[in-house]
């Protein structure tokens, strides 16, 4: 929704906002465009007459603001269907889907447009380092956005890409989430193949051809090219990679297409699942004119995503990393990149079970084992977690510790950390601020050797 407020904002409108605990980069964000923020959902904001509110997913009935809304006959719109409306109609929409990877593939692929000249447009869930932004208008016909399964709005129950009509998508995968929406992967599935009605047949669309889920959903029907990517090759792949460090982190690869060889790329990122994003990013890319080795190029010059394995700072040769992952596939990864390029160190993981799905317990299984690459893990337990952490501590047999409040962690886990040590600290939210308060309770204590 922030996004939504810049491009309304560069587009000429007059903005104002409300929200709760709203922390950056979105909030820096907003208040470098000037954009007021009110805090809280009371009835008083609507005393702006605005001509049209737009509202957030997070809205329900019952929320004062919402009911205050609905009384006055104010005019209102969900965000999709406003950016549809309003922004999107006549542009050539490249849109990324998928459980995992959709900030990182849709900030790639924005920046190899630009790279090359397209001026692109741009929404994304973060902030890409080559632009400071997560949105912008651009100056061109292209549009690149992050395409989210999760629901419209209150009144409206679909995916929130069903609203986006794009030429061209990229399919990352397909997993099981947003169990406060979804009661199965099939569920998830008909949504997808909903997304996958509304491209062109002079469209493409770009797909993870490794996924299970992805093939399934394909089965149900598709009506415009199609064009696989996976890191191994195979029958259905069109685009591959294969790893030319030694340390297999895929801190450079060559890209292969139909199995003959189209480029390297050498950058600062890390882990296979990079690798597939960019893969995802060049077929589209390709699709929207780019050549390939004007996206190899754009790559090499790719500075990542605010959140998305971020090195935070660094006290005392303890290095602190703040990453995004919430689902355990995600973790799992997360963690297996980081060991790739850190080797021996120790990693110290630090999840804060957050998201919705999290909180209802549906991974709580999976927890210990997407965990298990690290040396060390702590996690944050809240009184109104509601489910029963302990077999996840037990699980991970003596390097597992649990703990209620974010001071306490901070203090604890600067405590135990050592020179040379990685910290990866997970969440889907600000996490209280445990970062910087980690960062500040080692600069506080002598060196560790």
């Amino acid at each position: 929704m922030g996004g939504v407020a810049a491009l309304a904002r560069a587009a000429g409108h007059r903005v104002t906002g409300s929200d709760q605990n709203v922390y950056p980069p979105m909030s820096t964000q907003l208040a470098a465009l000037g954009i007021e923020l009110i805090e809280g959902y009371g009835p008083e904001q609507l005393d702006l007459r605005p001509d049209v509110v737009v509202v957030g997913n997070v809205m329900r009935r019952g929320v004062p603001v919402i009911e205050a809304l609905l009384d006055r006959g104010l005019p209102y719109v969900s965000g999709p269907e406003w950016l549809a409306r309003e922004l999107l109609r006549e542009r050539w929409v490249l849109a990324v889907a998928g459980t995992h990877g959709k900030t990182t593939t849709t900030s790639m692929l924005s920046w190899i447009l630009a790279h090359a000249g397209r001026e692109p447009g741009f929404l994304i869930g973060g902030v890409p380092a080559n632009f400071g932004v997560s949105a912008r208008l651009g100056g061109s016909a292209f549009f690149v956005i992050e395409a989210d399964e999760y629901d419209t709005a209150f009144f409206d129950k679909r995916a929130k890409f069903v609203h986006y009509r794009p030429r061209t998508v990229v399919l990352n995968n397909l997993e099981y989430d947003h169990a406060d929406i979804y009661p199965d992967v099939a569920s998830i599935q008909r949504q997808f193949h909903h997304l996958v009605r509304t491209v062109p047949g002079s469209g493409r669309i770009v797909w993870n051809a490794a996924d299970e889920n992805l093939k399934q959903t394909l089965a149900m029907g598709a009506w415009t090219p199609l064009e696989g990517f996976s890191r191994s090759a195979g029958a259905e792949v069109h685009w591959s990679a294969r790893p030319l460090s030694a340390a297999g982190d895929y801190a450079s690869f060559e890209v292969l297409e139909r199995g003959e060889p189209s480029g390297t790329v050498h950058w600062d990122l890390m882990g296979a699942h990079n690798v597939e994003n960019a893969l995802a990013a060049l077929a589209a890319a390709r699709h929207a004119g780019v050549p390939v080795h004007e996206s190899l190029a754009a790559l090499e010059s790719f500075q990542g995503v605010a959140r998305r394995m971020q090195l935070r700072g660094e006290v005392n040769g303890v290095r602190v990393y703040d990453d995004f992952a919430h689902h355990p596939t995600a973790i799992a990864t997360t963690v297996d990149g980081l060991r790739r390029r850190a080797g021996t160190a120790r990693i110290i993981a630090v999840l804060e079970p957050r998201s919705n799905t999290m909180r209802m317990g549906v991974h709580r299984d999976q927890l210990a084992e997407a965990l298990a690459g690290a040396d060390e893990v702590w996690l944050y337990i809240p009184a109104d977690l509601g489910w029963d952490a302990t077999p996840v501590l037990s699980a991970l047999r003596g390097r597992a510790h649990g703990r209620g409040e974010v001071d306490v962690l901070a203090r604890d886990l600067a405590a135990s950390v050592h020179c040379g040590d990685q910290v990866l600290i997970m969440s889907n939210g600000g996490f209280g601020g445990l970062h910087e308060k980690l960062l500040a309770e080692l600069a506080r204590r002598a060196p560790a050797p």
